[in-house]
């Protein structure tokens, strides 16, 4: 493999990388919103976002992305690969952080709460200044365990015709015929970028059974 389809997998390595940032990032902002709305006390917003969650989970993320390319072009509604691959592991995130942050809430205890409120700070101030700064420490090894599953399956982006990594291997593949040298680069390059998250995540989850003991 020469020097140009080595660069060439560097170039779906960046957008693989760019991807997960947008979904992670965006994600994140909808998680947060779906994770207050399941923990806000009033019916209708904690049916409706646990519907949300189970529909995101309870179907397969290559299914989400086949439907938001393609069932959205259907009725009219034409979208670039890049832009629909970011709105379905966008949507996809914050379902599953989402939910990941509702059971780091519930999990403050709820002693904290109750102290907020007898304080008589209102539902903002104990969210921002009491709870979500526990919360989010609670939450952070399973946040970063997602974060590693959510770069993996970026590589189902190519069922819109992305070129992410997984594609940028199988082109290349696909001009030098040496799909085993290929694929294992491509390997290589998933593993650099998720051991070390892996391995932080491990770290920060140790850290916290010690810490609560």
């Amino acid at each position: 493999m020469g020097e140009a389809e080595f660069l060439f997998l560097l170039t779906g390595l960046k957008w693989t990388v760019l991807l997960s940032l947008v979904g992670f990032v965006g994600g994140g902002f909808f998680g947060l919103a779906v994770a207050l709305m399941r923990t806000s006390g009033i019916k209708p917003l904690e049916r409706g976002t646990s519907a949300y969650i189970a529909l995101f989970q309870g179907t397969p993320l290559l299914m989400q992305l086949f439907v938001v390319y393609y069932g959205l072009a259907l009725i009219g509604l034409r979208l670039d690969a890049w832009i629909a691959v970011a709105i379905g592991f966008t949507l996809h995130a914050s379902a599953y952080l989402g939910e990941i942050w509702r059971g780091s809430i519930e999990a403050v205890p709820k002693g904290q709460t109750e102290a907020a409120k007898a304080l008589s700070l209102h539902y903002a101030s104990r969210m921002k200044d009491v709870v979500l700064p526990q919360a989010i420490r609670i939450s952070l090894p399973a946040t970063i365990g997602f974060l590693v599953q959510l770069i993996k399956g970026t590589s189902l982006a190519a069922i819109v015709g992305f070129t992410e990594l997984t594609r940028a291997g199988n082109i290349v593949s696909n001009q030098i015929f040496k799909p085993l040298l290929v694929f294992g680069i491509v390997g290589i390059l998933y593993f650099l970028i998720c051991w070390p998250l892996s391995l932080y995540g491990s770290h920060l989850e140790r850290r916290m059974a010690i810490a609560s003991r």
